[in-house]
């Protein structure tokens, strides 16, 4: 070995010595700054909501429960048990440094997509109201894959965003990859069927794409695209060209031309929203909860806390949301690192997508889509899953700097 090649061998192995040093301290600071405070108002809103929640699931379940089972608080139990389950999951990732996450991006993407086909084999996913868009056994433990496939695009448009940086300004690099992932769970879940679903997902993706840098036109030619499409779906429906949602567009038009069949659920939603007044009945002493409203604790139990608690408190409610998802993008804006700003950036935009939608559904703002409301709809596994995401943005909180004095 020549003089100079010692000289470049010994020069390499210094560098990989350092990078390995840098390595080693940043990995340092990432634990320490994990062990930082978490946010508190986020918290402490997280817990008010799903506090809320379990008594609105209890007050609007108790009659279908008791009707069902024999047992009044059948539902309420249920969803109690995954709603500690989910608060010890929530303090357990808060826990954990966020950046530990970008290796489970693919595997968790991977893992999301296997779900979503093995839900259309037929015989494998659960059908109920003509929709296959559960896995499990019915009856004992039932959870949609479309859950797990929202957090897994999240994590993933993070991880990957996140690396890019200016080339997010390139079809080839920011748009394509992205848009080939999102259309093959667009396309999966639209086969369950599932369209709310599916406008969550692609909706949070794209989201992250454009606090990602995609270009301004593109954003702009995607809103506008957007809504000619829904408006002309919307045309061809009402002219019969296109029969798919038809009954869904007209009874969201005039539910009250079919009050009895194909409006039912709309009609007596608007009945709860409207018997509730300005202060509402009383909580607990709703009327259409009795058999009358369909899914009450469930997709519609917005229209039962109108009833109970009248348009104050249905307001006072929905100022709690936003106070959250407003306090989310604070922590996004104020995150260590781009990774943890797009994790957060996804998991805020999800909620207040899929709160918007719910409630929007069950006002009769848009046609019916079939989507739960966060911390409120009956679902053990959706809420689970729900507080392990805020667990995530907590622990993205834990790593904000202090704020340094003067």
């Amino acid at each position: 070995m020549t003089r100079e090649e010692y000289r470049a061998q010994k020069e390499q192995k210094e560098r990989q010595r350092a990078r390995q040093k840098r390595a080693r301290e940043t990995e340092r600071e990432t634990l320490e700054a994990a062990k930082g405070r978490m946010d508190i108002p986020f918290l402490l809103l997280t817990l008010l909501l799903t506090a809320i929640g379990l008594v609105m699931v209890f007050s609007a379940s108790f009659p279908s429960a008791y009707y069902e089972s024999g047992n009044p608080a059948y539902y309420f139990k249920r969803q109690a048990i995954f709603a500690v389950l989910g608060i010890v999951a929530m303090f357990v990732v808060s826990k954990f440094a966020y950046q530990r996450w970008r290796g489970a991006a693919k595997i968790l993407l991977g893992f999301s997509v296997f779900l979503l086909i093995l839900v259309i084999i037929p015989h494998v996913g659960i059908t109920v109201n003509n929709a296959t868009r559960w896995l499990g056994k019915q009856g004992v433990f039932t959870f949609q894959p479309s859950e797990i496939a929202k957090l897994g695009v999240i994590v993933f448009f993070a991880d990957s965003i996140s690396r890019k940086r200016d080339k997010m300004q390139t079809w080839r690099y920011g748009i394509w990859p992205y848009l080939a992932v999102l259309g093959i769970v667009a396309i999966l879940m639209m086969l369950e069927p599932h369209l709310s679903g599916t406008i969550l997902i692609v909706g949070t993706g794209v989201v992250m794409m454009i606090v990602g840098g995609i270009k301004t036109w593109l954003v702009a030619a995607g809103v506008g695209g957007g809504a000619a499409a829904a408006f002309l779906y919307v045309k061809l429906v009402e002219k019969g060209i296109i029969s798919y949602g038809s009954s869904r567009i007209n009874m969201w038009h005039d539910p009250w031309l079919d009050a009895s069949n194909e409006g039912y659920q709309m009609v007596q939603s608007l009945i709860a929203i409207g018997s509730g007044g300005l202060l509402g009945v009383g909580l607990g002493k709703s009327r259409q909860k009795f058999l009358y409203l369909p899914e009450e604790h469930n997709d519609c139990i917005f229209a039962i806390v109108c009833e109970e608690l009248g348009l104050i408190g249905a307001c006072v409610i929905m100022l709690i949301f936003a106070l959250l998802i407003i306090r989310g993008f604070w922590i996004a804006l104020h995150a260590r690192d781009r990774f943890g700003a797009l994790l957060v950036v996804g998991i805020t935009t999800h909620i207040a997508l899929q709160t918007f939608l719910n409630i929007a559904v069950v006002s009769g703002l848009v046609p019916a889509t079939g989507i739960s409301l966060p911390f409120f709809s009956y679902g053990g596994t959706a809420l689970a899953l729900q507080l392990f995401e805020m667990g995530i943005v907590l622990s993205v909180s834990r790593q904000i700097p202090a704020p340094k004095n003067g």
